[in-house]
């Protein structure tokens, strides 16, 4: 793969840099230095939230979370943040967050998760189910659910699960998340040795995530949301995805059941973009406009509005 052709130099400058901090290597770094890393090369990447944003840390039950708004909300947007469910947390994402906040006007709750090894599934699936239910429970109007990478598998998991058991949840916007595609088909060997993460960087995540003992063949969608034989009655979904990113094809065959199912679906696939993207926003400016349809999206979908057709 010509990645020196697909990729413009602005982001080639984000790739390096990301480089410095969290080197190609850290999965064979221990759980721990792989955390330290992460969040220093989250660091190494955060702005200031916007002025307008106010921020509470709070629990919901044993789960962490943090509430962003800006004003007063009509709509609610739960997060879950990526890290291959091994690394980040609310800071690691607190940028995102206070943006997404500002820019729509709805109020954030980004999640908390437990994270693996210590917690395998389904802990990180249970504390985001947990805190959609709160977040219904708590606030008027509708919510959107929004994740990156591994918060993108976990909110696709939410969203299939709470059907028939919460009814406000008016959409979805899944940015490059991996949902359970076949690891040895398309874009996983397109892009298997691709920047910013591979095909064994996924199948270490994946193990590492998984409970002792789970059936690889047994369809479970709060693990593996593409498993799931019922793709009927979901909200409407917007899939974000990265083309030089092994998980590309996920959000297509992901969009593809959703559409096959008669609901609301379109693929936003980012030519030239790579893996865990939003932390670009700034510096790259394929990553800027992709933020900006993200933003776009997630305002529509809370409003009930479909500007794909």
């Amino acid at each position: 793969m010509n990645y020196e052709r697909l990729i413009d130099e602005e982001t080639w400058a984000f790739i390096r840099k990301t480089g410095e901090c969290y080197p190609d290597d850290a999965v064979d770094l221990s759980i721990a230095e792989q955390r330290a890393v992460y969040n220093a090369m989250a660091a190494e990447f955060r702005v200031a939230r916007p002025d307008v944003v106010v921020c509470e840390d709070r629990s919901v039950g044993d789960v962490p979370v943090r509430i962003y708004t800006a004003g007063t909300p009509g709509f609610t947007v739960l997060f879950c943040h990526g890290g291959g469910f091994v690394v980040g947390g609310l800071d690691s994402h607190d940028d995102v967050c206070a943006e997404l906040c500002a820019q729509t006007g709805y109020r954030v709750v980004a999640v908390d998760y437990r994270l693996a090894p210590e917690h395998r599934h389904p802990a990180a699936f249970d504390d985001a189910w947990a805190v959609c239910q709160w977040v219904s429970a708590s606030f008027d109007g509708d919510i959107v659910l929004v994740g990156d990478s591994a918060g993108a598998n976990l909110c696709a998991a939410v969203a299939h699960h709470a059907r028939g058991r919460i009814d406000d949840i008016a959409g979805q916007v899944l940015i490059y998340g991996a949902f359970g595609g076949d690891i040895d088909a398309g874009s996983y060997i397109e892009h298997a040795h691709a920047p910013m993460l591979t095909r064994e960087d996924i199948l270490f995540y994946g193990n590492i995530r998984a409970a002792d003992g789970t059936d690889p063949t047994k369809a479970d969608p709060t693990l593996t949301p593409l498993s799931d034989p019922d793709f009927t009655n979901l909200p409407a979904t917007v899939l974000v995805s990265a083309d030089c990113d092994p998980v590309r094809d996920d959000s297509r065959d992901y969009r593809d059941r959703v559409l096959a199912a008669g609901g609301k679906a379109t693929w936003i696939n980012e030519a030239g973009l790579v893996h865990g993207y939003l932390r670009a926003r700034h510096t790259v400016g394929r990553a800027r406009d992709s933020f900006e349809r993200i933003t776009v999206a997630v305002e529509a979908l809370g409003q009930g509005l479909w500007p794909y057709d």
